[in-house]
């Protein structure tokens, strides 16, 4: 009983909140609010998708981006109330769900083909 109520509001706040379909090899923007004092702005992260985390409310997904030479990871909770939107950049042509090789890769071996509609 009390794991069919969990679901029920877990899927009330999954409702919420419009998220894009977003794989793995996207290249996305995610704005994300940040409160510094009593002054709220927000801040763009831009990156690709390398893993995505399926769990209900409990999802997530981890974007990487290079910057000054240094691979930077964020991980972001696909349903919080810190991000206010998810753009999709470019599509990501991927055969792995997990791209962690890229961690290891620099310049040009770091790059991912875009995905082309036919």
């Amino acid at each position: 009983m009390r794991n069919k109520l969990i679901q029920e509001i877990e899927l009330e706040q999954m409702k919420k909140k419009l998220i894009p379909k977003i794989k793995t090899g996207d290249t996305v923007i995610v704005q994300v609010k940040v409160i510094e004092g009593s002054i709220e702005r927000l801040q763009a992260f831009e990156g690709i998708v390398i893993g995505k985390r399926n769990r209900g409310l409990n999802s997530s997904f981890i974007v990487r981006k290079i910057n000054n030479g240094k691979g930077i990871e964020r991980t972001f909770k696909t349903y919080s109330t810190s991000i206010f939107s998810i753009k999709i950049n470019r599509k990501g042509d991927v055969r792995k769900s997990k791209l962690y090789y890229l961690r290891n890769r620099k310049g040009k071996t770091a790059r991912i083909k875009e995905k082309i509609k036919k």
